[in-house]
């Protein structure tokens, strides 16, 4: 099949199954931004909701650069990933700066903003002004590594770079914008990570890894992350309806959002009172007793497991183990905050 052929059918097979998107229905690049940004390892499903709050909220770039870094990543709130938050929001700012208020139209200069790389760069491109830079999201590797029967480690420069060079060959130069959606919603929705649609697949007659009966083995990916587990202690301090919370300043996960007071040990072993109250100067003339101690709550992160542990802790006089970073705060205003999924969960319930 020659790519001509390809391609045709492809975008026919995607102007019969593609889902009807909001971004779908924009040249804006400034919303298609937003909708990639909120999309990266996030399912559609899920970044729906994200994508028309951020549009509700911020409906320009100068309305998110004029927006306060809490109440952007308070509306991020449970996407995770929050650096993605702080990249659009510095570059919003960036854009303002440096581009007049206008979002760039350059591949180089939408590249060069922070949190955008190769692939959210050519969607943007592609999309919003029809440039001729083919998008390489997994759902593209998956379905040119099939076809092409690419059994190489996905996750090396050298198959990365054959799969680049692929679908610069084939993307249609007189329609990018819709090969690129075509490719990326056939491989969500037709040649999917698990059991694909073979049998109704337009491309059943030319997939090498579906002829030599190794879809299963398609992409391969040699390296395996290393996962590390971490302690987490949360000490929900307790006065007349009042608590402490903090926020995470450090350069670590997280860091932005606010949290209650924390002790991390090396393991998920519940501490003692005397352990919890350590750190307080003034611990020893305030009466305090446990009210309450959570089960673990994990939450599973891209390379870490945290193992949560919530302490309830009744203090007579709350001002007395206040420290400077820590901020006095109405209970019940905490989930409006900022905060790591694992916390706004455990108060959800």
């Amino acid at each position: 099949m020659d790519s001509n052929t390809f391609k045709n059918i492809l975008i026919d097979w995607y102007e019969d199954h593609k889902r009807d998107l909001p971004w779908r229905h924009t040249t804006d690049p400034y919303k298609i931004w937003l909708s990639e940004i909120i999309l990266q390892q996030t399912r559609v499903v899920q970044g729906m909701s994200y994508y028309e709050a951020f549009v509700t909220n911020y409906p320009t770039v100068s309305d998110l650069a004029d927006a306060s870094e809490d109440d952007v990543l308070t509306l991020w709130k449970g996407l995770g990933y929050y650096s993605r938050a702080r990249n659009l929001h510095y570059s919003a700012k960036y854009i303002m700066e440096y581009h007049e208020g206008k979002f760039p139209t350059e591949y180089k200069d939408v590249i060069a903003l922070k949190g955008v790389g190769k692939y959210t760069a050519a969607a943007i491109c592609s999309f919003a002004y029809k440039l001729n830079y083919p998008v390489v999201d997994g759902n593209v590797l998956r379905v040119i590594t099939r076809l092409y029967g690419i059994t190489d480690a996905i996750d090396t420069p050298a198959v990365v770079k054959q799969v680049y060079a692929l679908s610069e060959s084939l993307i249609d130069t007189d329609r990018p914008d819709q090969y690129n959606q075509a490719i990326m919603e056939f491989g969500a929705m037709q040649c999917t990570p698990k059991s694909p649609n073979c049998e109704t697949c337009p491309f059943a007659d030319i997939c090498v890894a579906r002829a030599e009966d190794i879809i299963d083995q398609i992409p391969y990916k040699a390296k395996k992350i290393k996962r590390k587990s971490r302690f987490f202690h949360y000490i929900i301090w307790e006065d007349s309806g009042q608590t402490l919370v903090q926020r995470r300043e450090e350069k670590d996960i997280w860091q932005g959002l606010y949290q209650y007071p924390l002790i991390e040990t090396d393991s998920s072993n519940e501490l003692e009172l005397a352990d919890l109250s350590q750190n307080y100067k003034e611990s020893t003339i305030v009466k305090m007793s446990v009210q309450k101690v959570s089960d673990v709550h994990m939450q599973k992160l891209t390379h870490r497991d945290i193992h949560t542990r919530f302490y309830h802790i009744l203090v007579s006089d709350i001002q007395l183990v206040i420290k400077e970073d820590y901020f006095l705060v109405d209970q019940k205003k905490v989930p409006n905050f900022a905060l790591p999924k694992v916390i706004d969960l455990y108060l959800s319930k």
